[in-house]
């Protein structure tokens, strides 16, 4: 590594994240993007203003979307610790709107489905976000959509392989 990919990489493993993983080897070979975006990720992983299991909710809408599977195995781990109810995330996974989603899940799950097929959010959906968690709740749902896209992005194109032993999560729709 070049000093300042080395530095970038220890900035990283020092953060939140605890190491190297998921898209950040691939992202240092543009160590400057690697900084900034870890930063981004950062706030959106620890500090957004959605509660971390609707949070994670959306992750998982974006690695179906792109059937990212790394993204998928590392974050269908940290919804379920957030307690994302299983039965939501398996519905997700086969690209179906779940049953049994509570008013929060089901407003989450529509918004992100609707950004990632359509571009763009109905205005039901989007008053009803606001109305929840306000205009900066809107932003962080939108925005964490669009970073872990750029994630799936950057794992499907370097093949960040599962681990060892580790089955494929998603299957083709």
């Amino acid at each position: 590594m070049t000093p300042e990919q080395k530095r970038v990489a220890e900035s990283i493993t020092a953060g939140p994240r605890g190491g190297l993983r998921g898209p950040f080897p691939a992202m240092l070979r543009s160590p400057e993007v690697a900084e900034r975006f870890q930063k981004l990720g950062e706030y959106l992983r620890f500090n957004s203003s959605i509660p971390s299991a609707l949070n994670e909710l959306a992750i998982l809408v974006t690695a179906r979307e792109w059937t990212a599977q790394y993204e998928w195995y590392a974050h269908h781990l940290l919804a379920m610790k957030a307690g994302l109810p299983a039965a939501i995330a398996e519905a997700v996974a086969e690209g179906r709107m779940p049953d049994g989603m509570d008013p929060d899940q089901a407003m989450v799950w529509r918004f992100c489905t609707e950004l990632h097929r359509t571009r763009t959010v109905s205005d039901a959906s989007y008053a009803a976000v606001k109305e929840r968690f306000g205009e900066r709740g809107v932003i962080d749902l939108i925005a964490v959509s669009g970073y872990y896209v750029a994630v799936a992005m950057t794992l499907n194109v370097a093949e960040v392989p599962l681990p060892p032993g580790v089955p494929v999560p998603l299957r083709p729709l």
